[in-house]
């Protein structure tokens, strides 16, 4: 079990469009890697591709189809003659979710793109690597799935699945020289987040984040977190009992919206 290389290879990142997903596609590029980017906006994946002839192929698809992402993969095979040696699974949503606002078509709508949507590529590349006997695979979680949060109902039940999925996966991959790994960021500066009207400690910019995330890459670490100080209180806050975790983060989180 070793990180994935240039040579072994091609990589893949999903929910590659913008945000995270981007700024990880094109530092793998500047390392020497040929990726295939996929998300559900087409044209913006052209536009990288030419903008990177040889080095980006794009290969859109929606997460939650399981044909289209298959056949996303088969294309980017087809057109760089490699496998997908390293996948980084990306895509994902958020909405901004309490008790009072809560609706099912919220909930649905992070299960099937964070939680379904990472089952839909893992089929679509893991089969394949565990027959190799090599390959690496990466799933964006967040430190929002360490414990529940306020304002986070579908988001970090979501991302604790996805903690849990990868923790269960790395048991069997590494029997057979997968390497698995998760990749909890805090607040990173995306679209995504600049949505939020609350304030974000230790918010990180997307290059920041890629150049962590593909660092973390680099070693068979099982967790990729960051920022350190963010990282650091969550897990201790994730050791609380609930008598002192309720009244802790609810006066910390006090107002938030």
């Amino acid at each position: 079990m070793k990180p994935a290389r240039p040579e072994d290879g091609i990589a893949w990142v999903t929910g590659a469009s913008g945000g995270i997903g981007l700024a990880v596609a094109l530092r793998l590029v500047r390392d020497g890697w040929t990726v295939a980017v996929t998300a559900r906006r087409g044209e913006e994946l052209e536009k990288l591709a030419v903008a990177h002839p040889g080095k980006i192929i794009a290969a859109p698809a929606d997460v939650t189809d399981a044909a289209a992402v298959t056949a996303a993969v088969a294309k980017a095979e087809g057109e760089s003659g490699r496998a997908v040696a390293l996948a980084i699974l990306n895509a994902g949503t958020y909405a901004a979710t309490s008790a009072q606002d809560f609706n099912l078509d919220k909930w649905k709508l992070q299960i099937e793109t964070n939680l379904n949507g990472a089952a839909t590529t893992l089929e679509a590349v893991m089969p394949a690597m565990i027959a190799r006997g090599a390959g690496q695979i990466a799933i964006v979680a967040s430190v929002a799935g360490y414990r529940g949060l306020p304002m986070a109902v579908g988001y970090g039940a979501t991302k604790a699945a996805l903690i849990n999925m990868a923790e269960c996966l790395r048991f069997d991959l590494e029997r057979v020289g997968v390497l698995m790994q998760v990749i909890n960021p805090g607040f990173v500066k995306t679209p995504l987040t600049d949505k939020n009207e609350f304030p974000m400690p230790f918010l990180v910019g997307a290059d920041d984040a890629a150049d962590r995330i593909v660092r973390g890459l680099g070693t068979t670490r099982f967790e990729i977190a960051f920022p350190w100080q963010l990282v650091y209180i969550l897990k201790f806050v994730r050791l609380l009992p609930y008598a002192l975790f309720f009244p802790l983060v609810g006066r910390a989180t006090k107002g938030r919206k």
